[in-house]
């Protein structure tokens, strides 16, 4: 019983101190206008400058996620050095964990559909880009292996491409001409986005041996492989280090990290990190400049993760930038309350005359801190949300982030009370007599 009338007391204490507390608020609005302002912009800062940078951290992450999962691209940076088409198969039958490859073929043609004409751009892919890619067909079917064998005249068309030619409707089984050949359409992509995929909607995909013939060559310079899961690419990539070194009859020890500012060994650069292998007898060195890397060995899967990463520490460097402005508005709500002690120094004092304990008078300026901040936080994460809004009209990736929400408001109702602490406690310490003869 005691018990339950001590916290009936102190409920109707607060609830007494939360009205007062209302009151002192509202009886200046354009001050507390103010300083909610003041709050409302810290919040609203942190939560629009880190939705822009969450917002491009998942537009990086989502463009290298639709190159493929557990995809290593391999790419000659000397004509010396480019690949046989045929050894893309050699490469799954000699590194284990590879399941996929494919050599790939860059290229240009004038494409010709009735009467229209223009400019497209190719690329020679092997029959297991789907699978590689991860990329599904909306319409039709994808060429086979035996299509490239036979260097046969078939294509799948990138999304845009495929819906632009019969507005919408399938083109599968028409025909279209590639520098003058004609080439039977046997499938359409699905759509990847714009600027995805290394925007592959835009592109035809052809066989590889077909693509040599437009290019002119016989070599690639590029060649995709695809491990069976994320453990299987690391290992795989010490092996194909190993492997393109003996090619180029450098020293065979495992390729070192691109990243971190560490030494490599020239000619085969590698982004990924390997341990160091014994260092076997030197092998005769190739006519070839060292000055740069011949091949390098790329693991997207590396790539992904250190985006990531750096994408992390510029949006919490963007947080950090902004949250200066609630440190601002902390300020402004410590300002505002001091000097509506100076102000309410006789009310003060009659309260404390009619009995209000240090308590009482502490708990209504911290409330009205509080309330400051709170509504300061609520209209900022408001403003904040509307700020994304407006950013992603304009072209910008912005996200609504909820942690940035939460970082905000707690710091914006952090700072309201940290700051109306000592305001709070100026107030409650004044005596008596003194507050009534002021």
């Amino acid at each position: 019983m005691k018990l339950f009338k001590s916290w009936l007391s102190f409920w109707v204490r607060f609830f007494f101190a939360a009205q007062m507390a209302w009151q002192g608020v509202t009886i200046n609005p354009l001050r507390s206008g103010l300083t909610v302002l003041g709050v409302a912009i810290g919040v609203a800062s942190v939560v629009s400058l880190m939705g822009i940078g969450e917002g491009a951290r998942l537009a990086v992450i989502k463009q290298f996620e639709s190159l493929g999962s557990n995809v290593i691209v391999i790419k000659a940076h000397d004509a010396s050095a480019e690949f046989a088409p045929e050894e893309a198969e050699e490469l799954v039958e000699r590194v284990s964990g590879l399941k996929y490859a494919s050599p790939v073929v860059n290229t240009n043609a004038v494409m010709r559909w009735r009467r229209a004409r223009g400019q497209v751009e190719i690329i020679g892919v092997s029959a297991d880009f789907p699978e590689l890619r991860d990329h599904k067909l909306i319409a039709g079917r994808f060429f086979t292996k035996w299509h490239v064998e036979q260097r046969s005249p078939v294509a799948v068309l990138g999304y845009n491409i495929g819906a632009g030619l019969l507005g919408g409707r399938s083109p599968v089984g028409q025909t279209l001409t590639l520098n003058g050949q004609t080439y039977r359409i046997v499938g359409v992509l699905e759509k990847k986005g714009s600027g995805q995929a290394e925007n592959i909607d835009d592109k035809i995909v052809i066989p590889y041996t077909t693509a040599l013939k437009i290019a002119g060559k016989r070599t690639v310079d590029e060649l995709w492989v695809k491990a069976e899961s994320a453990k299987a690419a690391d290992l795989a990539i010490a092996q194909l280090g190993r492997i393109y070194r003996r090619k180029l009859g450098l020293d065979v020890t495992a390729p070192k990290a691109v990243t971190g500012g560490g030494q490599q060994a020239p000619g085969v650069g590698a982004e990924y990190p390997e341990e160091p292998q014994p260092s076997p007898q030197p092998e005769e060195q190739p006519s070839l400049d060292l000055g740069k890397d011949i091949i390098t060995i790329t693991n997207l899967n590396t790539l992904v993760e250190e985006a990531d990463k750096a994408n992390r520490v510029m949006t919490l460097l963007l947080g950090g930038i902004a949250a200066v402005s609630l440190l601002v508005g902390g300020l402004g709500i410590m300002n505002i309350m001091l000097v509506a002690v100076t102000e309410r120094t006789g009310e003060i004092g009659v309260r404390r005359a009619l009995g209000a304990k240090k308590f009482d008078l502490l708990l209504q300026f911290l409330l009205e801190a509080f309330y400051l901040s709170g509504i300061g936080a609520a209209a900022g994460t408001a403003f904040g949300i509307w700020g994304v809004d407006i950013f992603n009209r304009y072209g910008f990736n912005a996200v609504i982030s909820a942690d940035a929400i939460k970082v905000a408001v707690f710091v914006a109702l952090s700072c309201g009370l940290l700051f109306g602490v000592y305001p709070a406690w100026t107030a409650s310490s004044v005596p008596p007599v003194e507050a009534l003869r002021r």
